[in-house]
C-alpha cells in the first residue's frame, strides 16, 4: 500500500521562525509522508512548487515562509508575488498548495517577537496539514 506524498517548501530566511510551520504540519500529517525542500527565500517557493507539482508525486504541497518589512515596500510586494505564483502553481498543475507565507504587521527582532511568531508558525502548520488533507479528501471524493 503506497501513502499519499506531501511536499513542504520552506524559506531559509528566519529559519528559526518559519522551521516551526513544518513541526506543526508534521505533527498533523507523519514526516514519513512529507518530503522537505528548502529554497533560499519566498520568492523562490512558486518555480520550486511548479518543479515538485510537475513531478505529479504529491498530493498536496505546501510552502512557508516569514516575509518582514524591512523599512521599504519591497515586503509588501514579495509577500503578495509568492502568494500569487503559489496560487497559479496550484491552478495551473491541478496540484493543491498551500500558503504559509506570512507578512506581520509589527515584528522586531526580539526574544519576545520571536517566540510569538514561532508558536503561531506551529499552529499555522498545523492548520496548512488540515487543509491539506480535507483538499485531497474532498479532491478524490470528486473523482470517484
Amino acid at each position: 500500500m503506497t501513502h499519499t506524498r506531501y511536499a513542504f517548501i520552506k524559506a531559509n530566511w528566519h529559519s528559526a521562525i518559519v522551521d516551526k510551520a513544518l513541526e506543526g504540519f508534521c505533527s498533523i500529517i507523519p514526516s514519513d509522508q512529507v518530503d522537505v525542500f528548502t529554497v533560499p527565500g519566498a520568492l523562490e517557493m512558486p518555480l520550486v512548487a511548479d518543479d515538485l507539482a510537475a513531478t505529479g508525486k504529491y498530493s498536496a504541497i505546501a510552502a512557508a515562509a516569514f516575509v518582514v518589512d524591512g523599512g521599504i515596500y519591497r515586503h509588501d510586494f514579495v509577500a503578495q508575488s509568492v502568494v500569487d505564483g503559489l496560487v497559479r502553481v496550484g491552478l495551473d498543475r491541478k496540484t493543491p498548495v498551500l500558503s504559509v507565507s506570512l507578512t506581520p504587521h509589527q515584528y522586531q527582532e526580539t526574544d519576545h517577537y520571536n517566540q510569538i511568531f514561532q508558536n503561531h508558525f506551529i499552529e499555522k502548520g498545523k492548520e496548512a496539514a488540515n487543509a491539506a488533507l480535507m483538499i485531497v479528501k474532498t479532491r478524490n471524493s470528486i473523482r470517484q
